[in-house]
C-alpha cells in the first residue's frame, strides 16, 4: 500500500485505513496511552443523545464511537468510507447499521439528524470545509455539531515534545502493533499539519454552523468543537 500524501486523495486513504482495520482500535488504544476513552466519554457527554434521537457518526471506522449513541438510546448510523473498517466493524457490531459514505457527498437527506459528529477524522476529509458544509446540510435546524480532533497543545514547551513525540516515537510504536505502520507516518505528518483551535473554529463558522466553541483535552492535545444549525 502506498502512503497517503497530505494531498488525501480519498482513494489512497481509504486503502490506508482498510488496511489497518483488523488492528486500528488495539493501535489506537497503545498509541494515546489509553487517554482515547476519556476522548471518547467527553464526546458522548458533548453529543448528550437522547432516545429517539437520529445521531450521524462519521468516520465512525469500527463502530466503536457509536456504540455509547446507540446505549443511550438514540438510532445511531455509523458512517465511514473505508470498506475494510466497516466490515470490521459489522463483523463485531451487526446490529449497528454501517452504512459507507463520502463525508463530501453524504448518502442522506436533508435535516435527516439531530445531532452529527465527527472524531479524529476531519483532517482525512479531501475537502473538510466541503465536509462541514456537508454536515450541516444533513443536520435538523437547531441540531448540534461535534468534532473531537487532535489540536495543538496549549504550553509551548509541552507542544515541542509533543510534535517530537508524533514525528519519531508514533511510528515507531506502530512498526510493533500496527499491520500497516506507514499509515501512522501520515497520521503523524497530518495531525501536525492541522490547524489549531481558533482556526478550526473560524472555519466552522465559514462553514454556517453558529455559537461555536470548543474545549481543551489533555491541554490540547485534542479539542473538542461544538456548534449549532441555525434555525431553531
Amino acid at each position: 500500500m502506498t502512503r497517503a500524501s497530505l494531498e488525501k486523495q480519498p482513494k489512497d486513504v481509504a486503502a490506508m485505513f482498510d488496511a489497518v482495520a483488523a488492528r486500528y482500535d488495539l493501535t489506537n488504544d497503545v498509541l494515546a496511552m489509553g487517554q482515547n476513552r476519556r476522548w471518547r466519554k467527553a464526546v458522548v457527554r458533548a453529543v448528550a443523545p437522547r432516545p429517539g434521537e437520529f445521531v450521524l457518526d462519521l468516520a465512525a471506522g469500527t463502530g466503536t464511537s457509536s456504540e455509547p449513541f446507540a446505549a443511550a438510546g438514540a438510532f445511531t448510523v455509523p458512517c465511514d468510507f473505508s470498506q475494510g473498517m466497516l466490515a470490521e466493524g459489522k463483523r463485531r457490531q451487526p446490529w449497528l447499521p454501517f452504512t459507507a459514505g463520502d463525508a463530501t457527498r453524504l448518502p442522506f437527506a436533508d435535516g435527516a439528524f439531530d445531532a452529527v459528529t465527527i472524531s479524529f477524522g476531519l483532517r482525512n476529509v479531501a475537502d473538510p470545509d466541503a465536509g462541514l458544509r456537508e454536515l450541516l446540510r444533513v443536520t435538523k435546524p437547531g441540531g448540534r455539531l461535534v468534532v473531537c480532533e487532535f489540536s495543538h497543545p496549549t504550553w509551548a514547551p509541552f507542544r515541542t515534545v509533543y510534535t517530537e513525540y508524533l514525528m519519531r516515537a508514533l511510528p515507531a510504536v506502530a512498526t510493533r502493533v500496527s499491520s500497516s505502520p506507514d499509515a501512522y507516518t501520515y497520521l503523524a505528518e497530518s495531525i501536525r499539519e492541522w490547524p489549531d483551535q481558533p482556526a478550526l473554529a473560524r472555519r466552522l463558522l465559514d462553514a454556517g454552523w453558529e455559537r461555536v466553541a470548543w474545549r481543551d483535552l489533555t491541554g490540547g492535545i485534542v479539542a473538542l468543537h461544538r456548534g449549532t444549525k441555525p434555525g431553531a
